[in-house]
């Protein structure tokens, strides 16, 4: 099953490795499922800046910005990253992330604006639902 396309067509998704974090096989297994599930996903690599993940956001028009992070930095970089969207005037643009989050953080993160937030185990089908259930093409 694709993502559902519009008259714009499938919906394009911004994979990013924010902070120093070296660990990129996670954000490279999701990028692929998504592709493979019909959505447009462009991955940024590594060690990107919240400014230089948000300049990507804007520049290719993504729908949202998935993040993975194994550093323990999620409670800066990942709000780090909406604060970057909003001056960039893409608060629309839906953002989630998932890596080693501990439960107690979730609340924290979501109040800062990132609506969807993973963990390891999570499998690749609740992920691509999560997409699919909570990310629209901007207007």
């Amino acid at each position: 099953m694709n993502a559902a396309p519009d008259a714009a067509g499938a919906l394009r998704i911004l994979i990013a490795k924010p902070g120093l974090d070296g660990h990129d096989r996670g954000a490279k297994v999701i990028a692929r499922a998504l592709r493979d599930a019909g959505f447009e996903v462009v991955y940024t690599g590594l060690h990107q800046t919240p400014e230089m993940i948000a300049a990507a956001a804007v520049q290719e028009d993504v729908d949202a910005v998935g993040m993975s992070i194994m550093s323990g930095a999620h409670n800066t970089l990942f709000p780090a990253v909406v604060l970057e969207l909003k001056k960039r005037g893409a608060d629309d643009v839906v953002v989630f992330g998932g890596g080693i989050i501990p439960e107690a953080d979730f609340d924290r993160l979501r109040a800062a604006g990132v609506s969807g937030v993973f963990t390891p185990g999570t499998s690749l089908e609740a992920i691509i639902q999560w997409v699919r259930d909570n990310v629209r093409r901007r207007a």
